[in-house]
C-alpha cells in the first residue's frame, strides 16, 4: 500500500497513490497486473489506482480464509476476539479523520457525513465486542432421560461480503463486525468505485494483531469479481449490500452451492407526514431522508406522502429548503450537498427526472444539472416532483439520487395502502402527534425499519434490514450476529446401556 497520507485535498489534487489488495496478511498486485482509477467526483481527476482482481485472486483470498479459519482464528477464544475488536475500535478513533477523508474522495459525500460515520464505526466494534466472550449453547429438556442434550453456536466459516460504493467502511462495519465477533473470516469485495477507505481499513485490522487471512480484501469490477466469489465452493456465507436486480444475480451464485445469503437492497420508502404532525419537524425529517445524502442511501423517503390538510404548507416549506440548499466541494465545511458518486449514476438520476416530467409531474424545485459553475460536474439539484400518483414510474423505482415526489393522501387507511403500495420494504416514517395512530400505522406497514417523528437513525443494538425486494436477513442487534452462527446439537448418552436395535423388548 502507498505510504502516501491525504491530509489535504490541495496538496494531494495531482498525485495519484497505488493501493494494493490485502489477501493472506499481505499486500498483492492482482494475478493479471491490472489495475483500475479511483475518481474523485468531485474534481473529474483520478486520485489512486487500485488492483483490478479476477478469479485467481478470489481463490486466493478464499483460500487464505479457509487456512485462518481452522487454524489460528478457529481456535482463537471468543474473550480473545473482542481484545482485538476493541483494540481495533481505538485504531479506528484514531485515524477517523483519515478515513473519513479517504471515503469523501472516492464517493463524494460530505465530508461532515462521512466524518459522523467513521465516527460511530468503533461502536460497532464495541457492541459486537460485548458479544463475542457471551456466545454459547444451552442445555435442553428431552422426552428421553437417559440423555444430556445441548446445543452450540459455531461460526458458519468463510464469509463472503459485497459493499456498496455510498458508504464503503459503514456498510462493511454492518457484515464484519458481528462476523468476527462470531468467530467467523471475511473476504470483501467493495465496491469498484469506492475501494480505497477499505484497504485502508485492512491496515488498521492488521495492526490491530488480528491473523493473517481473517480479513481479506479483493477489488475489481463487480460482475467479475462479486460473483466468483459468490460461487467459491469455500465461500459458507454470503453478505451483499446493493441493488435489488444484482442481489438476484449474488443469491442465484451462492446457490449453485447452497451457501446461505443475507441481502440488504434497496428501498422506495414513504415519509407519511399526517395532519396533525409538527411541520418544521416533518420537514426536516424529509430533507434528512432524501437530500442530506445526495439521495444516496437505501433508507431515502424519497416518496412524501402527506395528509390533504398540510400539502400546500408542507410543499411550500420543502421548496424553500429544497433551493437553498448549498452544493460544491464536499470537504467544505459549508457545502450542505455533494456531487453524485460518479457519471453513470448521474445519468441514472437525470433519466428518472425525465420520466417524472414525461409522465405529467410537475417540477417544484430542481430538476436536472445547477447552473453556473457546477455544471458541469456530476451535480443534480436537489429536486422535488408533484402531481405524480403513487404508481408512477418516479415512485415506483429505486433513484438514489436528490429526488423525491409529493404525494397527497386523506386518510389514515389511504396512507398505509400508499406506503404498502410499491416492491420495496425497506424503511417508513411517520409523523404525527397522535400516539397511538402512530404505533397503528407502524403495525401495518411491511417494512423492516419505521421511524415514528424522525427518519433515517441506525444504533448498533438495532436490527436493520428489508421486507419484500428490499431483501432478507438482518444486520445489528443480536439478530445480526445470528446471520453468522451454526446452531449444532449434541447428545449424550449416560446410562451406558444403549440397546442393540435388531433385538425386540
Amino acid at each position: 500500500m502507498s505510504s502516501t497520507e491525504v491530509t489535504g485535498r490541495a496538496s494531494v489534487a495531482d498525485e495519484v497513490s497505488e493501493y494494493r489488495m490485502w489477501i493472506g496478511g499481505a499486500w498483492c498486485e492482482a494475478h493479471s497486473g491490472a489495475r483500475f482509477p479511483s475518481i474523485d467526483p468531485f474534481t473529474g481527476r483520478e486520485w489512486a489506482s487500485v488492483p483490478d482482481a479476477g478469479a485467481a485472486d478470489v481463490d486466493a483470498a478464499v483460500k487464505a480464509a479457509e487456512t485462518a479459519q481452522f487454524g489460528v482464528w478457529g481456535r482463537t477464544s471468543g474473550f480473545e476476539r473482542a481484545r482485538l475488536m476493541h483494540r481495533l475500535a481505538d485504531l479506528m478513533e484514531r485515524d477517523a479523520a483519515l478515513l473519513a477523508e479517504t471515503e469523501t474522495r472516492d464517493n463524494g459525500k460530505l465530508l461532515r457525513e462521512m466524518a459522523g460515520q467513521v465516527d460511530l464505526l468503533p461502536a460497532y466494534l464495541e457492541y459486537y465486542a460485548g458479544w463475542a466472550d457471551k456466545l454459547g449453547g444451552e442445555v435442553l429438556p428431552t422426552d428421553k432421560p437417559n440423555f444430556l442434550v445441548y446445543t452450540v453456536e459455531e461460526p458458519v466459516g468463510v464469509v463472503a461480503a459485497i459493499t456498496a460504493w455510498n458508504s464503503p467502511l459503514l456498510l462493511l462495519h454492518f457484515k464484519l463486525t458481528p462476523a468476527l465477533a462470531a468467530g467467523c473470516t471475511f473476504v470483501v469485495k467493495p465496491a469498484e468505485q469506492t475501494s480505497v477507505s477499505t484497504l485502508r481499513f485492512a491496515a488498521l485490522l492488521a495492526e490491530a494483531g488480528f491473523p493473517d487471512g481473517v480479513l481479506n480484501v479483493v477489488t475489481g469490477d463487480g460482475p467479475v469479481v462479486g460473483s466468483a466469489l459468490a460461487r467459491h465452493p469455500g465461500v459458507d456465507k454470503v453478505s451483499f449490500t446493493g441493488s435489488t436486480a444484482t442481489g438476484i444475480s449474488v443469491a442465484r451464485d451462492a446457490a449453485e452451492h447452497l451457501a446461505p445469503v443475507s441481502l440488504e437492497l434497496g428501498g422506495k420508502s414513504a415519509n407519511i407526514i399526517f395532519g396533525d404532525a409538527d411541520v418544521d419537524a416533518a420537514v426536516n425529517g424529509v430533507v434528512a431522508g432524501v437530500f442530506a445524502a445526495a439521495g444516496q442511501t437505501c433508507q431515502a423517503g424519497a416518496r412524501v406522502a402527506v395528509q390533504e390538510s398540510l400539502v400546500d404548507e408542507v410543499s411550500a416549506q420543502l421548496v424553500e429548503r429544497a433551493n437553498a440548499i448549498r452544493l460544491g466541494d464536499p470537504a467544505d465545511p459549508l457545502t450542505e450537498m455533494g456531487p453524485l458518486a460518479f457519471p453513470e449514476q448521474h445519468q441514472k438520476v437525470l433519466d428518472c427526472i425525465r420520466t417524472g416530467v414525461e409522465d405529467g409531474g410537475t417540477v417544484l424545485a430542481g430538476g436536472g444539472v445547477p447552473d453556473g459553475d457546477l455544471a458541469d460536474g456530476l451535480f443534480i439539484a436537489p429536486t422535488l416532483f408533484s402531481g405524480l400518483a403513487n404508481g408512477a414510474r418516479l415512485n415506483q423505482q429505486e433513484i438514489f439520487g436528490p429526488v423525491a415526489s409529493i404525494i397527497p393522501f386523506s386518510t389514515e387507511e389511504e396512507a398505509v395502502q400508499l406506503a404498502n403500495d410499491v416492491s420495496y420494504g425497506l424503511a417508513a416514517g411517520i409523523w404525527t402527534a397522535d400516539v397511538r395512530r402512530a404505533h397503528r400505522v407502524a403495525r401495518q406497514i411491511r417494512a423492516g425499519t419505521v421511524w415514528i417523528n424522525a427518519y433515517r437513525v441506525i444504533s448498533p443494538s438495532v436490527p436493520f434490514g428489508g421486507f419484500k425486494a428490499s431483501g432478507y436477513g438482518r444486520e445489528g442487534g443480536r439478530r445480526g450476529i445470528d446471520e453468522f452462527l451454526e446452531t449444532k446439537s449434541v447428545w449424550v448418552e449416560l446410562s451406558g446401556d444403549t440397546r442393540d436395535p435388531f433385538k425386540l423388548g
